[in-house]
């Protein structure tokens, strides 16, 4: 019997922090006083150690929750911000996921479509067991710019396959065009973009109709059948001019979030499908288009299988754990873009031991700990002998994630004297329910509300960084579980 390939689960990851828009054109008003009318709403803002990379693990663990690992085979990242040129970024996330070794593997770049482009060969190529796809993007603006407003950072994930699908893959049609809206020269931090009246006039008006059209004529589809139709676009009114050329019913519309998100640049699209997916019925159909010299095309119908996958957090649940941050200073710091002396403190060489970090990667980047067989004394990190003083066992230790164990505040400080890039830093003893304990950083803190006795969760972050090398370490990190 043949089996269509479609979506099997979705996941989404926002940070906590939302950078308040009026914080940013208040810090301009000096100099750019016509700012002031972009001041609405807040847009999502990395923390510090916060990159590409984190997010996509933080939104494959909201998809992969109630999938075993071990059908995984393979696991792609699109993004035009990978942390590393030339190293496979991909590879720390499915370290970090604690993934099998043999599994493909690849980063997607290059553009906006990078997103979408990237999910039309994987979904082309996901035959055969189970295809992780991630999407992130932590994009700079420079500031004063009405990027700073519009963009935002996050991730989306989505598994591929053929089994328990909740949306066939219908097909997919693509204009390539080098109409450039903006461009990032190599080696620049932030885009530079056009004229929008050209954009919306001769970009999305013309090349987004076309795209459409020839998908909807390849797959018998009629315009009116479309009931989610799904277009990031930060400029004013055109999914409305683009659905109604098209024939599109208006209903249709998806919200962009520009709101209370902003433009996640290639992880958007993929966003906004997430976040369709959240509310979509069997049987409806989704248009996903993605702009970006060029266009993308993709159609999936709702099935049945949509009413019984396990509820996750999603999008929905990423918007609402939002924390409003109106330190613009702070923003700059964390996107490198102001230099704040944090004294002698801050002048450390942190160069990796890269033979030490390999070997010992399922307990750094995967978190991985040791239980004894012979006394179940579970510890971290995984040593030869066990800790129970009345067991010292010898090679004993079997491994044991701790990335997803709850856990709670033991105890904890805040330590203004030590370096932080947000300080104070946040540190203490995690107690974890399977039975072992963690010296451990603290992250995403509210320091109103930190306690012993605190529940916690485990996510994946930058430890630290490597500047004179261009590297950067990454580990676990305590966080409230709500």
């Amino acid at each position: 019997m043949t089996h269509n390939v479609g979506i099997t689960a979705f996941g989404a990851y926002l940070p906590k922090l939302r950078l308040d828009r009026a914080s940013i054109a208040a810090s301009h008003a000096w100099a750019m006083p016509g700012l002031k009318g972009q001041g609405k709403g807040e847009r999502t803002m990395a923390d510090w150690d916060e990159d590409s990379i984190t997010m996509a693990v933080e939104a494959a663990r909201d998809c992969l929750q109630d999938t075993d690992r071990s059908t995984i085979t393979g696991a792609q990242l699109a993004s035009t911000t990978l942390p590393f040129a030339d190293r496979l970024n991909v590879g720390v996330v499915a370290a970090g996921l604690n993934l099998g070794r043999n599994i493909t593997s690849m980063d997607v770049s290059g553009s906006q479509r990078a997103g979408t482009s990237g999910l039309i060969a994987a979904l082309r190529g996901s035959g055969d067991g189970v295809m992780l796809f991630m999407v992130a993007d932590t994009r700079k603006a420079a500031p004063a710019s009405i990027n700073e407003f519009q963009f935002g950072h996050g991730a989306a994930a989505l598994t591929l396959g053929v089994d328990g699908v909740i949306a066939n893959f219908l097909g997919s049609n693509t204009v390539t065009a080098d109409f450039v809206d903006h461009f990032r020269g190599s080696g620049q931090d932030e885009d530079y973009g056009w004229e929008q009246r050209w954009i919306r006039d001769e970009g999305y008006m013309k090349i987004i109709p076309e795209v459409v059209s020839g998908l909807l004529d390849s797959t018998g589809v009629g315009a009116g059948d479309i009931d989610h139709f799904v277009m990031p676009c930060t400029i004013g009114r055109v999914p409305a001019g683009v659905t109604k050329a098209l024939g599109i019913k208006p209903e249709a519309i998806r919200d962009t979030m520009a709101a209370n998100v902003g433009d996640t640049g290639a992880a958007h699209a993929i966003l906004m499908l997430a976040h369709a997916l959240e509310d979509a019925k069997p049987g409806e159909k989704i248009l996903l288009v993605q702009f970006g010299q060029g266009a993308d095309a993709l159609l999936f119908e709702v099935t049945d299988a949509i009413t019984s996958l396990p509820k996750r957090p999603g999008v929905s649940g990423a918007i609402a754990r939002g924390r409003t941050e109106k330190e613009y200073m702070k923003y700059l710091s964390f996107q490198d873009q102001v230099k704040i002396d944090f004294g002698m403190r801050a002048e450390v060489d942190n160069k990796t031991a890269l033979t030490t970090e390999y070997r010992k990667k399922d307990m750094i980047t995967g978190f991985m700990g040791g239980q004894c067989s012979q006394c179940g004394t579970v510890q971290y990190p995984r040593t030869l002998y066990c800790v129970n003083p009345n067991c010292k066992a010898h090679e004993t230790q079997e491994p044991i994630s701790f990335a997803d164990t709850p856990a709670a505040v033991m105890s904890y400080t805040a330590d203004w004297l030590s370096y932080s890039p947000s300080p104070p830093y946040y540190y203490g003893q995690v107690q974890f329910e399977n039975g072992g304990r963690v010296m451990m950083g603290f992250t995403d803190i509210d320091p109103d509300d930190i306690a012993v006795g605190k529940s916690l969760k485990m996510v994946f972050r930058i430890k630290d960084f490597d500047k004179q090398r261009g590297y950067r370490r990454y580990f676990w990190k305590a966080a409230p579980a709500s």
